[in-house]
């Protein structure tokens, strides 16, 4: 079991674990987001990716696709790199990340928040009847504030269940941004089954590579009142925060 099935040449077969909560044919934008990062850290370098923003052009499907990744913009010490997601005829997402030299910052190093309390001390959590199969099954969640069943700002720890991509090991890049795109959902302030809140893309700062199988998101939702919101996640490993994360929503009722 797998998010992804590899078939060559950079095409894959997305399994039924991609699906979303809003429609069965179509992607949590997580898996797709990770496989686009998947194919940017590919690219040869001594450098780390610092951020990422993915683009949603359109409806993943759960569907066969293409992915293709290039450097955009070389440099000795910055470069932009540049990813996109095919399906069929149609492109479906593309990212964009800055990747960075690196040095020994170990002296000056600052972290404004303190580590979550562990997954152990955090209730496990169950994907309510209305928030479709898929990619929340596939995950393992526990909450140490919130559910997915109560509106509000939510903490909560998730892991993956299944790989990213049948046979590999997902790296520790792959693992943060497949879960950074939950954070919506997991403090979203509406009802799914009466608004959608859906985001147009996701953009994750990523100020070192987390370790371990768990990715913790510390998550709260602003709503405008024209139709718009923003989501704002602290990501976290088991020994403090790793990324931060925010998400454009478009609102409105279903």
């Amino acid at each position: 079991m797998s998010f992804y099935e590899p078939l060559g040449g950079g095409r894959f077969r997305s399994t039924e674990h991609t699906a979303g909560p809003w429609t069965p044919g179509d992607q949590h934008l997580g898996p797709p987001s990770a496989l686009l990062v998947r194919a940017l850290e590919a690219l040869p370098s001594d450098k780390a990716i610092t951020r990422v923003t993915v683009e949603i052009l359109g409806p993943v499907p759960v569907a066969d696709l293409t992915v293709t990744a290039a450097v955009e913009r070389p440099g000795r010490s910055v470069e932009l790199l540049r990813a996109e997601l095919v399906a069929g005829d149609r492109a479906v997402a593309r990212a964009a990340a800055w990747r960075m030299s690196v040095t020994d910052t170990t002296a000056v190093r600052t972290d404004d928040v303190p580590p979550l309390a562990p997954p152990a001390e955090a209730t496990p959590l169950t994907r309510p009847e209305y928030w479709g199969p898929g990619y929340l099954d596939a995950m393992e969640w526990r909450a140490l504030r919130g559910s997915l069943a109560d509106p509000g700002p939510a903490t909560v720890w998730a892991r993956q269940r299944v790989p990213l991509v049948a046979g590999e090991q997902p790296t520790g890049l792959q693992r943060l941004v497949t879960v950074a795109d939950s954070g919506s959902g997991a403090s979203g302030v509406l009802d799914i089954r009466h608004w959608w809140f859906i985001n147009t893309e996701l953009t994750v700062h990523v100020t070192r590579v987390p370790t371990g199988d768990w990715i913790g998101l510390d998550a709260h939702t602003v709503i405008g009142a024209n139709g718009t919101g923003t989501a704002m996640t602290v990501l976290h490993d088991r020994t403090g925060p790793v990324a931060r994360g925010t998400q454009s929503l478009l609102v409105r009722p279903r």
